[in-house]
């Protein structure tokens, strides 16, 4: 049904934090302001640019857009809300909060990693330790006040102490915030840090210290937070809808970062629980865009009258970035999945061919690797460079390492192919699980049962033929089926035999992979580490990937660390597509090409001023 769950997924990380930073080798003069940071020090827009060049300059401002929320980040819920706090563990909150604050810098969508000055003109940088932000004088929060350093050092420092567990994992290798005067923020490293810790500071939200000082910031509260940025709260309704309002004299609107952005003056999310239900609203014109991840309703439900009159338009874009990691990830936390074979066992019984073919309508690739569509994917066997940072670990790990890559097996297509299922209840016997009565035991009589953890009734479709195969071969495996508030605090807390998620890393992945594959976060409540991975080898290849100095030598270590994170066999691989499929009721434009790193909705496009 899905290709990429994004409407189940999590940003690899938050605004910033998709992008990482190697300082050059002899760094530039103290007081030479840099408008701009990159991974590798490459810059494609140079300073005094006028705008990104992926944006229409002559977009109209005006109209509204509404659609469901495509992905989330931290403690957001996709299904519902309770909470507008979305920078902390509690609560379900609200997505598209992080459109209410500023930055000290934003992406650029047409590069892989380079970020620009929003509430900061610019960033001196004395050695790798020390970062000095330069805040412009016309930031404003939306109540008029002044924007200053003091904001934005007391936001970090408040982030790191009290945020939500990802962004505080993220930022362990920060030392200190602190204003030096009104515009100068000092941001202070350990000498070993990671890349990447630079750029996700530059991308955290900037909240008002005036404000949270009679406030919990740890909170579970709709009140309205004081924001900064290019929309503010509207109107909302816990769990139905909220409304983000274009601030119309917003001081950041004339900056080259946002010309051409922002141009509507709602956009609105819809939280529905049941996606049939959703998809019925958005074909009576009840919300205005709508991302299609259900393969099914694609290829048989657009039908209806405002597709055959043109009312609604489809279209399918090209999805240039890495289409991540997405299957059902195995619990390693638990006895039962501690032994890889019984980890291959439950690869082994999924009919990937069958699925594609029956239930998706051949819409999709097999996934094999947790940088699928990219150059990070590992491909036939290690190249030399590859194995000058696999060989130290060859007693440490399997000898399939060293040679091609593991990719699930292809199925007869049958829905039962009878040579996997034997392989895989040659696997079970050899773990230590027998049959007695038809139902795998352990060497102490205790069956193996599996509970697959699921929040949405339309994907219910692609568990039963899976849960029948795992019968056949002994194991007794069900289906529990939660409301999101349910699914996402359960995950949270790692409650769960096996639960579906996708992981989608950036073009240039580095800090972040410790909280979604590192040892650390293994023990940390509400990490991205479901599968509870930890192996001081994958530890160590992520800190050359951390380390890589050229973007030549991070797609070696990325290649390096898929073959051993494949080898482990921590998940079962579902499947992908480079594209996005879209469908809106035909109010909107936008411009000819997309970003390459990103769909650009809603921020490069725009009402039809005779329809706005």
């Amino acid at each position: 049904m899905t290709a990429r769950l994004s409407r189940r997924s999590v940003l690899a990380i938050g605004a910033g934090a998709a992008t990482c930073l190697a300082l050059p080798r002899v760094s530039r003069a103290q007081d030479e302001l840099r408008h701009g940071l990159s991974a590798f020090g490459d810059l494609k827009y140079p300073a005094g640019f006028k705008n990104f060049d992926y944006v229409n300059l002559a977009a109209p401002k005006g109209g509204r857009f509404s659609h469901l929320p495509p992905s989330f980040a931290f403690n957001q819920n996709l299904f519902t809300f309770n909470t507008l706090n979305s920078f902390v563990r509690t609560g379900d909150a609200a997505t598209g909060m992080e459109s209410t604050f500023a930055t000290l810098m934003v992406r650029a969508l047409d590069e892989p990693d380079a970020m620009y000055g929003l509430a900061a003109s610019g960033v001196r940088i004395a050695d790798r330790q020390t970062y000095r932000f330069i805040i412009r004088p016309e930031a404003r929060f939306h109540d008029g006040s002044k924007l200053t350093a003091e904001d934005a050092a007391w936001s970090i420092t408040t982030l790191k102490e009290k945020g939500h567990p990802v962004i505080r994992q993220l930022l362990r290798d920060l030392t200190g915030a602190s204003a030096e005067d009104t515009q100068t923020l000092l941001v202070r490293f350990n000498e070993k840090r990671g890349r990447e810790i630079p750029l996700f500071v530059a991308g955290l939200p900037i909240f008002s210290k005036a404000f949270y000082a009679s406030r919990d910031f740890e909170a579970a509260t709709l009140d309205i937070p004081l924001g900064s940025g290019a929309y503010k709260v509207g109107k909302f309704e816990a769990g139905r809808f909220i409304e983000y309002e274009r601030v119309k004299d917003w001081w950041g609107k004339d900056l080259p970062v946002s010309r051409g952005m922002n141009n509507f003056d709602i956009f609105r999310h819809e939280f529905f629980r049941d996606r049939d239900v959703a998809f019925e609203a958005f074909t009576a014109g009840h919300y205005l865009f709508r991302e299609e991840f259900t393969s099914r309703i694609w290829a048989t439900r657009y039908d209806f009258p405002a597709i055959k009159d043109g009312r609604v338009k489809r279209e399918v874009l090209e999805d240039h970035t890495p289409s991540g990691a997405q299957g059902w990830f195995m619990n390693t936390r638990r006895e039962k999945f501690k032994d890889p074979r019984v980890r291959e066992a439950m690869i082994l019984a999924f009919d990937f061919e069958w699925t594609n073919k029956n239930i998706m309508y051949d819409s999709y690739e097999r996934t094999h690797s947790y940088f699928q569509n990219s150059d990070m994917m590992a491909k036939g066997t290690p190249s030399p460079e590859e194995l000058a940072l696999l060989e130290p670990f060859r007693d440490k790990l399997q000898k399939e390492v060293f040679g091609e890559p593991f990719v699930p097996p292809v199925t007869d297509g049958s829905g039962q192919d009878r040579r996997l299922l034997r392989r895989a209840a040659q696997l079970l016997e050899a773990a230590g699980y027998s049959i007695k009565d038809g139902r795998r035991q352990d060497t102490g009589g205790r069956p193996i049962e599996v509970e697959f953890l699921l929040q949405e009734p339309s994907f219910e479709a692609h568990h039963m033929p899976y849960i029948r195969n795992l019968e056949r071969i002994g194991v007794t495996a069900n289906l529990r089926l939660v409301d999101s508030s349910q699914y996402q605090a359960r995950l949270k807390e790692f409650d769960f035999d096996v639960a579906i998620q996708r992981f989608s890393f950036s073009s240039t992945p580095g800090e972040s992979l410790r909280s979604y594959l590192g040892s650390d976060a293994a023990a940390l409540t509400g990490s991205r580490n479901l599968s509870g991975i930890s192996d001081p080898v994958i530890d160590q290849l992520i800190e050359k990937i951390v380390e890589a100095d050229t973007r030549e030598s991070l797609t070696v270590a990325c290649r390096a660390l898929d073959r051993v994170l494949r080898a482990g066999r921590y998940w079962v691989p579902q499947w992908y597509k480079g594209s996005h499929w879209l469908a809106y009721w035909d109010r909107f434009e936008h411009p000819k090409e997309k970003p390459r790193y990103g769909r650009g909705i809603p921020e490069t496009w725009w009402a039809k001023p005779d329809k706005a």
